[in-house]
């Protein structure tokens, strides 16, 4: 799996933005993604230094719309460690 492809979107809330200031950073990953492929992901797209990956399936949520209902997708959470003093800039511009 090419790295573009291993990383979807970063993840924007307001818990993301504090665990910045501890070097962790929140990515949406594919779900067949593994931790080895989303550190070096991770390593080769923003040229940093990746200590620890924490990973976690976030099971989608019932909706309704008038008379029908569904779901939201299902998606796979990372946040990922970075070494100290390394720094992910895309993040950076709050």
């Amino acid at each position: 799996m090419d790295a573009r492809e291993v990383i979807v979107r970063p993840v924007v809330s307001e818990r993301s933005y504090e665990m910045i200031e501890l070097n962790r950073y929140t990515f949406e990953v594919d779900k067949r993604a593994r931790k080895p492929e989303i550190a070096s992901a991770v390593a080769e797209v923003f040229k940093v230094t990746v200590v620890k990956v924490n990973t976690m399936n976030v099971p989608g949520k019932s909706r309704r719309v008038r008379y029908a209902k569904g779901m939201t997708p299902s998606w796979k959470k990372a946040i990922v460690t970075l070494k100290e003093g390394d720094k992910i800039e895309f993040f950076e511009g709050r």
